[in-house]
């Protein structure tokens, strides 16, 4: 009796391991299956709202313009700016990182080293705090996009996404709302001013531009020149 007691007593720990297994199983297929196939649609499909667009609190201007109505004025005015790797790395500059984190341990002024890949998952999924716990999530994001998207597709995405002023988010939101035209017009100088104002659009005007703003916007012209010459943005433009 005994012997039966002690095997039926492993009954219950049985099921409960086959159920902590299958919740297991079931956690990694919404983690990993549900990214995945809302990357595989918005390969395809323009994303209808991100979370920003959805909490911005107030109205919202975003109009998805194909790739090819974008000026690349502004494609290379975006690469100079952001991530001069873009077509060369597979989500992440480790050099970038490692530069950045020298710095923020030398007690420098905190600087980001997002590629346009990180903040293309970003901005299509996520909130924009700081946590680490997010930070993690945005690096497994940028894996499946690299993993599933051509990078003219995710260059596509990121300048429809981006916010570019109040309420203004797209290429072609930031083209009407800053000089009433469309994103296909832009003059590389416009272009320029509006990648520098890219990493603060609360703060920064492309129109009328700040000192900062005409300044930066005038070293972001010069290297556009090097992205054309030196066709660093050949993976979206072919």
């Amino acid at each position: 009796m005994a012997e039966a007691t002690s095997v039926g007593g492993h009954y219950p720990q049985r099921r409960r391991g086959r159920g902590l297994r299958r919740f297991a199983v079931f956690v990694l297929v919404i983690a990993v299956g549900v990214p995945a196939g809302l990357i595989l649609t918005f390969r395809f499909v323009p994303p209808p709202l991100t979370p920003l667009m959805v909490f911005y609190g107030g109205p919202v201007t975003q109009q998805w313009t194909p790739f090819e109505l974008i000026s690349p004025n502004l494609v290379q005015a975006v690469i100079a700016s952001e991530d001069d790797k873009f077509c060369s790395h597979s989500g992440f500059d480790f050099d970038a990182i490692d530069q950045a984190l020298d710095g923020n341990a030398a007690g420098k002024r905190l600087r980001g080293a997002s590629t346009i890949s990180q903040q293309t998952a970003k901005n299509l999924f996520l909130l924009p705090d700081r946590t680490w716990v997010r930070k993690g999530i945005e690096a497994y994001l940028t894996v499946l996009l690299e993993a599933l998207w051509p990078k003219r597709r995710i260059l596509e995405t990121y300048l429809n996404i981006a916010e570019w002023g109040p309420g203004r988010f797209g290429a072609e939101a930031a083209a009407q709302g800053n000089f009433r035209k469309s994103a296909w017009q832009l003059t590389a100088n416009e272009a320029a001013r509006l990648a520098t104002i890219l990493p603060n659009p609360k703060e920064y005007k492309a129109e009328p531009p700040s000192p900062y703003v005409a300044r930066q916007s005038q070293i972001i012209l010069a290297r556009m020149g090097e992205v054309k010459r030196d066709k660093l943005d050949a993976c979206a433009i072919q």
